[in-house]
Order: structure tokens, then C-alpha cells, then sequence
């Protein structure tokens, strides 16, 4: 793995302080303010290890309360809601400086047979020649303030190669429609739980901005506020993280200071293995200052 990679799986893994009740290190990505994927993977890091390892996760929620400070440690506290026959409920709540920053819900179910279908996965390049997220802001990266640069260059841990490209500081008008492929930046131990948590993580990259495509506005301008409210994903099979995975992002509604994205997340083998929504906040400062 990658030194960045091998310190989100540190990350990932917590330390249990007192009983329903973990600690996360926080890992700064070069902005001061924490990334929402680090504590959706946390908290469900914490549930999960309040859970018999029969039982796997299938749906989380979370909501986001505060802007949490990558600076810090996030305490998570676990409260086991239920624990049925075949399902159990856990609700995480992340803390920083005694102030609840994001709350979870999360469900777990032991493994049975059932109806089984899936939509088709979109016909789209693959990622093998396509330039990384990183490559594509090192060739615009003189439109970018100075003071932003060394922050937008910063590795992360997943490499993300997206279909669908827009100049962030020359946004053109386009379909709420977005396609990315990512992946772990190196290979993972054979934890299937582990997987989910970095998926859990990696959804949070690039799905809100998909509501701002058909109105030819971007994240980097000044006047734009944009910040996540919600995020929720449903597991539908085991995946591997660390191999390419399409992420299908649209947005069918936005209104009233609010964008609304969801995204389908399939491997290579054309399988649905993982779905997400997300609201959130996009709107001109000046329409509420």
C-alpha cells in the first residue's frame, strides 16, 4: 500500500477507549476542515465492531451537524439500538471538542437467499487511459489561487479517474450526469468489512458538485456555498475497494438552497455492488446574506 492508503486503513481502524466508545485519528487531506468520507468510514468502523462479524452492513445515514476540524481526534460513541433475529441497528454519534459533528444510522443482517436483480452498468470508457483527478488539476492548476495550490495537489489515498470532465473555473452548462472510476491507491487486506468502510469513505468524492452541472457553476467559485446536509449508501454485495469500481452519479432535482445526487457503484464485472444519495447545500452566498 501506499504510505497515504496504509494510514486511512490506520485511520479506519479506531481505538476502543471504553466499551461502545472509539477514537479515530483525523487525516488532513490539506484543508483545515475534516473530509465528511473520513467520519462516514469511522462511524461505521465503530458500529461495526459492536456487531456479531456474522451480521454485515447493508445501509447506513448519516447526518452531518458541524464542520469537524482535521486537526483533531473524532470520538465516536455507539448506541446498540437492536439486536433482532436476523438484523441489528446500531446509531453512532462523532464528536469533537464535546460537540456532536455527524450522526449515523447503520443496519446489519446475516447472509440468506432471495430474489436477486440489478440494473445494467452504463457502457463507459474504462479507466485505463483516462488521466487521474490529480493530473487533470496539475494541467489547470495556474487558475487556481496560490494560496490553494499545494492543497489541491495533496495525494490521497483513492485514485479517482473521472469519465466526465468540466473546467472548475470555467463550468460549462451540462446534464446532471457524472461517471468516475475509483479505487483504493494500493492493494488491501482481504477484510470484507475493511472494503466497506473505504467505499463508505470514497463515496463522498466529487457526488454533491453533480447538482451544480446543469446551472455552469463550480465548488472553487467564491460566491458558491456548497456543503453536504446528508449522505446515505446501501450495500449490496462484498466489493473490493481496491479495484476499479464505476461510480454512476446523476442528480434529478435541486431547489430552495438544495442540490439532490444519488449514485450507482458497480465493479468491473458489471455488478451493482453499492448505492448512495446525497443532499446537501448549493447556493450563491449572496441569494441568503
Amino acid at each position: 500500500m501506499t504510505q497515504i492508503l496504509d494510514n486511512l486503513v490506520d485511520l479506519l481502524s479506531l481505538e476502543a477507549i471504553e466499551e461502545n466508545l472509539f477514537r479515530g485519528i483525523s487525516q488532513d487531506l490539506g484543508f483545515r476542515q475534516l473530509y465528511g468520507g473520513q467520519v462516514l468510514g469511522q462511524a461505521l468502523s465503530a458500529a461495526s465492531q459492536t456487531v456479531d462479524p456474522a451480521r454485515h452492513v447493508h445501509s447506513m445515514h448519516g447526518y452531518f451537524l458541524r464542520p469537524g476540524d482535521a486537526s483533531m481526534p473524532v470520538v465516536y460513541q455507539v448506541d446498540r439500538v437492536r439486536d433482532g433475529g436476523t438484523f441489528s441497528t446500531r446509531r453512532v454519534t462523532a464528536i469533537q471538542k464535546g460537540q456532536p459533528i455527524f450522526a449515523l444510522s447503520t443496519s446489519f443482517q446475516t447472509e440468506e437467499e432471495g430474489f436477486h436483480h440489478h440494473i445494467p452498468m452504463p457502457d463507459v470508457v474504462g479507466p485505463e487511459n483516462l488521466p487521474t483527478d490529480l493530473e487533470l488539476k496539475q494541467r489547470s492548476i495556474a487558475q487556481f489561487p496560490e494560496r490553494i495550490r499545494d492543497k489541491l495537489l495533496y495525494p490521497k489515498p483513492i485514485e479517482i479517474r473521472p469519465v466526465t470532465q468540466n473546467d472548475p473555473y470555467d463550468p460549462s452548462v451540462g446534464e446532471p450526469i457524472k461517471y468516475l472510476w475509483l479505487r483504493a491507491d494500493g492493494k488491501l487486506p482481504d477484510v470484507p468489512a475493511l472494503h466497506k468502510y473505504i467505499l463508505a469513505y470514497a463515496s463522498d468524492f466529487g457526488f454533491l458538485t453533480t447538482s451544480l452541472l446543469p446551472h455552469g457553476r463550480s465548488v472553487w467559485q467564491k460566491d458558491m456555498q456548497v456543503a453536504t446536509i446528508d449522505h446515505s449508501v446501501w450495500f449490496h454485495r462484498d466489493l473490493r475497494a481496491d479495484e476499479w469500481l464505476l461510480y454512476a452519479i446523476d442528480s434529478p432535482w435541486a431547489g430552495n438552497g438544495r442540490g439532490f445526487v444519488r449514485g450507482s457503484i458497480f465493479n468491473r464485472d458489471g455488478q451493482l455492488v453499492a448505492s448512495a444519495t446525497q443532499e446537501g447545500l448549493i447556493r450563491r452566498r449572496e441569494d441568503w446574506a
